[in-house]
C-alpha cells in the first residue's frame, strides 16, 4: 500500500473537485489491497444536502463498488481534514478499518480535537487513526477558501 502521505495527497487531489461554493475537503477510500475504491469532495452546496460531506460521499460510493452491503472492513479512509461528528460516526458505523487525515479541525473535529468519537470505548468498532499528515498542505486550501468567502 502507498504511504499514508501519498494517501493524503490523493485526498488533496479529490478536494480540488469541490465546487466554488463548497469547502474544499477531499476524501478517498482505499480497499484492503490498497486500490482506490472511491473519491469525493464536499458537495453540500451543489447538492443542497447537509450530509454531502466528502467522507460520506466517498464511503457511499466505495460501499457500492465493494458490493458487500455497507461494511468497509479493512478499508482505509484518507481525508484532508479531521472528520466532524457526523463523518466520524459514519466511518465507525461503516466499520472502516483505518482513518488517515491531514489538518486537525479544532472547531468541529471529532477524532481528538473537540470530541473523540472514533476511540469511544462504548462503541463496537474503533478504527486505527493517524492524523496530522501533510497538515500545512491540507490547511492551505481551507484558508484560501475562507479568505475568499469572508
Amino acid at each position: 500500500m502507498s504511504s499514508d502521505s501519498e494517501l493524503i495527497r490523493q485526498a488533496l487531489e479529490a478536494a480540488r473537485l469541490a465546487g466554488p461554493d463548497d469547502i474544499p475537503i477531499g476524501a478517498v477510500v482505499f480497499g484492503p489491497d490498497g486500490t482506490e475504491l472511491a473519491r469525493a469532495a464536499n458537495a453540500r452546496e451543489v447538492l443542497r444536502d447537509p450530509t454531502a460531506h466528502a467522507e460520506i460521499l466517498a464511503m457511499r460510493a466505495a460501499a457500492q463498488v465493494l458490493g458487500d452491503g455497507w461494511r468497509l472492513t479493512d478499508c482505509t479512509l484518507a481525508v484532508t481534514v479531521e472528520p466532524c461528528t457526523m463523518c466520524a460516526g459514519a466511518l465507525v458505523m461503516a466499520r472502516v478499518g483505518r482513518l488517515v487525515f491531514g489538518a486537525w479541525e479544532p472547531k468541529t473535529g471529532a477524532v481528538g480535537s473537540l470530541w473523540d468519537v472514533v476511540r469511544d470505548r462504548r462503541l463496537t468498532h474503533r478504527p486505527q487513526v493517524r492524523g496530522g499528515l501533510l497538515e500545512r498542505e491540507c490547511a492551505a486550501p481551507l484558508e484560501e477558501f475562507f479568505a475568499r468567502h469572508r
